[in-house]
């Protein structure tokens, strides 16, 4: 088990933009601890096991919940799945009704995913239990930034003074905002890229700069994070064709060895293979997305740990 030093300044992970600096390093020094011992030939420690932990996704997700229900399960946790598809939800109860009713089997810890932005804020004032946010909307997804920053910091030594550009749909993406305000309290230097109409009006308010050629900004940066279309966000046509975006935004084994340097390649998944990345780019060896999600779970444990620990 970790030694703890420190402790969290906040008493839930609701986004990056309420983590201080040193928050953001304890996370990481703690996952480091659970890197080691998932590694091991026996994964689990007891740290967690008097805590209940309730995972309500309220969207679809593979990924995020297998990590958080595996890490859960790595600190001995007590852990509940409620899918709203299948729940009264789908009948109108509410959001504080639906999660005040699952914290009456007493319930320590919420991790959350949900459509709206804000929900987890929204329920942190009403609800006496401990929320993790998993995504909210195209708001933040924390512990994906989190774990994005564990990744650079594992490969580099360090996250400060990296140049890193994230490449797609920033305008409907809560990995980038979250990505954005967690490298930038790193020391990194980010900027973005993608069409015009896929880059939000607010970005320059961010420190961000906007670059619209793919070549350049690979030419500039350290690490690219590649976004997916997030096309169950967009309620409009944002650029002609799937096709088009691929060859303006598209990365490909061809670019990438034609570049002035190596350069390492990330996304945060589910990867849409042939459109924002091909697949001899995401198997090559300058791609760390298997490395991502094995952090992943690392990054999970020592956010409950940490979370679990204000209570004591």
């Amino acid at each position: 088990m970790p030694e703890q030093a420190n402790r969290l300044s906040s008493k839930h992970l609701l986004g990056i933009k309420d983590l201080n600096t040193k928050d953001i390093e304890l996370i990481l020094e703690t996952a480091d601890t659970f890197k080691d011992v998932i590694n091991r030939p026996i994964k689990k420690v007891p740290s967690l096991r008097d805590i209940t932990i309730a995972n309500i996704f309220f969207e679809n997700s593979t990924r995020t919940k297998l990590s958080f229900e595996l890490a859960q399960k790595r600190l001995s946790a007590d852990v509940i799945n409620f899918a709203a598809s299948s729940s009264s939800v789908s009948k109108g109860e509410t959001l504080i009704d639906t999660v005040n009713n699952i914290l009456s089997m007493k319930v320590d810890m919420v991790v959350m995913r949900h459509p709206y932005a804000g929900a987890g804020v929204f329920l942190s004032k009403h609800i006496n239990a401990q929320i993790v946010n998993a995504g909210d909307g195209a708001h933040e997804h924390p512990t994906q930034a989190l774990l994005d920053a564990f990744s650079i910091r594992e490969k580099y030594g360090d996250v400060a003074g990296k140049k890193v550009v994230i490449v797609g749909d920033i305008l409907h993406s809560r990995v980038a905002l979250s990505n954005i305000l967690c490298l930038q309290k790193l020391g990194a230097e980010v900027k973005v890229c993608g069409p015009t109409t896929l880059i939000p009006k607010y970005i320059h308010t961010l420190g961000v700069k906007v670059e619209h050629d793919l070549r350049k900004a690979l030419n500039w940066c350290d690490v690219a994070n590649m976004l997916r279309i997030q096309l169950e966000r967009q309620d409009i046509k944002y650029f002609p064709s799937l096709r088009e975006y691929s060859m303006m935004y598209g990365l490909n084994k061809q670019i990438l060895d034609s570049l002035d340097k190596e350069i390492t390649i990330m996304h945060p998944g589910p990867i849409n293979r042939g459109v924002e990345i091909t697949s001899d780019v995401a198997d090559s060896k300058q791609s760390i997305i298997l490395d991502q999600v094995e952090n992943g779970v690392a990054v999970r444990m020592a956010v409950l740990y940490l979370l679990a620990s204000q209570k004591q």
